[in-house]
């Protein structure tokens, strides 16, 4: 593994090196608490809305149908039921979805600080557009 302080390739900028490790550290905690969640789901530590017995014959629903099923709400609306067994584990989904969001803004300082402007706004659009694509504004069909 390339460790981030000695890069083994000159051709590695450190905006490449910034993103790698955010990256990196942000995955290994989106999965830790996808794990952690799920062991909190099937070991039914904490109470779920719906148990894991229920989930074969839920699978096959759409994903309209199964959100009618469970009476789970759209878009965001979930994170209202994070105290809930069943959907905790959606933080460590959020977290893997997300970690890109938190890498471009990892980068802006850098561009910064090197008065990089064009890549500064390239890392700032992309910040803009992750966000408003994770904000659920520009759903279509509910």
């Amino acid at each position: 593994m390339i460790q981030p302080d000695q890069p083994q390739n000159n051709c590695i900028s450190p905006g490449q090196l910034r993103y790698a490790r955010i990256l990196d550290a942000g995955m290994r905690f989106g999965l830790l608490l996808l794990v952690l969640g799920f062991l909190i789901y099937v070991l039914d530590i904490v109470p779920a809305r719906v148990a894991p017995e229920s989930m074969p014959r839920l699978w096959v629903l759409s994903a309209a149908d199964y959100l009618q099923a469970t009476a789970t709400p759209d878009g965001w609306g979930w994170t209202a039921l994070l105290h809930k067994g069943d959907t905790l584990p959606l933080l460590g989904v959020v977290v893997l979805c997300g970690i890109s969001l938190v890498c471009f803004i990892g980068l802006l300082p850098l561009f910064a600080a090197h008065r990089d402007w064009a890549y500064f706004a390239i890392a700032l659009l992309e910040v803009g557009v992750l966000a408003l694509a994770a904000s659920g504004v520009l759903t279509a069909g509910h």
